[in-house]
């Protein structure tokens, strides 16, 4: 089954290849080409994978998928209207099937300093500014999905940064799974650049529209220069019936911090991958995530922070509550290089287990090869505190508000750290309906 997946994609790609933009472009060839040939050696991953071996793909291998249609948008103005985040003050984007749609998005009224692209169209009319970042920060061997996303690599969003813009309202991607046949993919790759002293917030936010079978591969590559600080967060909500294949790879400047949430409230598998390369002395990184399945959803987030300049930070903290008979895998992976000497790292993943068939597999890692850091880092897996539940029972609490209350309290220790107040609220809007479902 893998091996025709590969087949079918690849008979996909030679035959859409000269369709893509700046299909004779040389460096932009030698990228797709390299994530050809990948796909073509390594296939889609397995449970053989060692990174895998919890997370099975072969559901979503069995029916190739179709590339969305770039002409063709469902979506409407009263779409983006209902799924707006209520008092939410932000600039808007839009983006269908990983197809930028300026007539549903505020690209005329982005502030200067900010530059809101697509990509495609970069490609065409100014592809110097691309192909010093473009599959720079990729890892030198990607997985299947990622080199097929590079193979494929066409359209998405680049954000360009002025150096010393600071903004007070945060920048919302809205990426819309719109399945245009039975089975639809979309491949965004996008680049956000923090120039020099710059600070912004930055929403990705991932809905579907309609319940059909669909697939998001996407890849996000993020620069942050020195003594820049920029905020990511990564809110997945599309349906019961979404896969979602997310790579995001960062590197971090001097003095630079890069704070990346990752939250996932619904999507039938969920593959997070997550690479943070800390390249300059002082730079700090903050990951924060949270998840909520149930059914028999499947998410799975891997993460990799790599310390490779002396006095650099690193915090990662992981949230998990699984009911029924979803399942989760969490690994994160934290490499302290030799020449990283002051180095200050923590991990750590908690979960709780709402069911008895409901299962985590975790995996918190560090390699350290210095010897002048503070590193720390741990995982627990537990249910409701007995002790808790009874106490608020004795308040005259009923039992399903006091279970409701203890798991809302778990979830929201990762959310209080979102800012503005209105995405704050919105999240512990979101996490409270999914409770009482």
């Amino acid at each position: 089954m893998t091996a025709q997946a590969v087949v079918d994609y690849l008979a996909a790609q030679q035959r859409l290849g000269p369709e893509l933009p700046a299909p004779d472009l040389p460096w932009l060839v030698e990228l797709r080409d390299a994530g050809v040939e990948r796909l073509r050696d390594a296939g889609f991953p397995s449970l053989r994978d060692e990174d895998w071996r919890y997370t099975n793909v072969q559901s979503l291998l069995k029916k190739p998928f179709e590339v969305g249609p770039a002409g063709q948008c469902d979506v409407d103005t009263a779409f983006v209207s209902r799924t707006a985040i209520p008092s939410l003050e932000c600039y808007r984007v839009v983006v269908v099937n990983g197809v930028p749609m300026a007539h549903l998005s505020d690209v005329t009224l982005m502030p200067e300093g900010i530059r809101v692209s697509s990509l495609a169209d970069l490609l065409v009319s100014d592809p110097g500014r691309l192909e010093a970042y473009l599959g720079k920060n990729l890892v030198p061997d990607p997985h299947g999905f990622t080199a097929m996303n590079s193979a494929f690599l066409g359209n998405g969003l680049v954000v360009e940064i002025a150096p010393g813009q600071v903004f007070d309202k945060p920048l919302e991607i809205v990426f819309v799974a719109s399945a245009a046949t039975e089975a639809t993919m979309a491949q965004p790759r996008n680049l956000v650049v923090a120039g020099k002293g710059s600070q912004l917030q930055v929403l990705a936010r991932y809905v579907a529209i309609g319940a059909q079978r669909t697939l998001t591969n996407v890849v996000t590559e993020v620069i942050v220069d020195a003594d820049a600080h920029l905020t990511l967060y990564q809110l997945q909500e599309e349906s019961k019936n979404s896969f979602h294949i997310g790579g995001l790879f960062a590197k971090l400047g001097r003095g630079s911090r890069f704070d990346a949430f990752a939250i996932t409230l619904a999507g039938g598998l969920v593959r997070n991958d997550l690479m943070v390369d800390l390249d300059g002395v002082g730079a700090e990184v903050n990951l924060r995530g949270l998840y909520l399945a149930r059914g028999r959803q499947h998410i799975d987030n891997h993460t990799q922070i790599f310390h490779n300049e002396p006095s650099c930070i690193s915090h990662e903290h992981y949230k998990g509550v699984l009911d029924d008979r979803a399942r989760a895998v969490f690994h994160g992976r934290i490499v302290v290089q030799p020449d990283a000497q002051k180095t200050v790292s923590e991990q750590s993943n908690q979960n709780l287990l709402l069911s008895r068939d409901a299962e985590i597999d975790t995996k918190p890692q560090l390699e350290i090869y210095a010897d002048d850091v503070k590193c720390a880092h741990g995982a627990t897996v537990g249910q409701l505190d007995k002790d808790a539940l009874f106490y608020l029972r004795s308040r005259g609490i009923p039992e399903e508000m006091a279970k409701r209350l203890l798991i809302k309290a778990f979830a929201s220790d990762v959310l209080l750290a979102v800012t503005p107040d209105s995405l704050r609220e919105h999240l512990l809007t979101r996490v409270e309906m999914m409770l009482t479902d």
